[in-house]
């Protein structure tokens, strides 16, 4: 589903029009987005949960000199959904 087609059916499902839609669905993102950029834990009931995860620090090999180089840790969004 792409972001036209969830606006069109939230304007739908709660009766409104597609530009207060579009203005619910992008206040949601920014919240969201927002809040995984503090590092909070955002909670959904009955949709899902999401976060951000952290990988640790590690050493690689630079496959063309076979050096060791320094990886820092990776932040990614992680989310676990509570419907099927």
């Amino acid at each position: 589903m792409t972001k036209a087609e969830l606006i069109a059916n939230v304007g739908k499902e709660a009766k409104i029009s597609k530009a207060a839609a579009e203005k619910a669905i992008n206040a949601l993102t920014n919240s969201v987005t927002k809040a995984l950029k503090k590092g909070d834990k955002l909670t959904l009931t009955g949709f899902g949960t999401f976060s951000v995860a952290k990988r640790r620090a590690r050493v690689g090999r630079n496959p063309q000199t076979g050096k060791e180089i320094k990886i820092p840790a990776p932040k990614w969004q992680n989310s676990k959904p509570e419907i099927c």
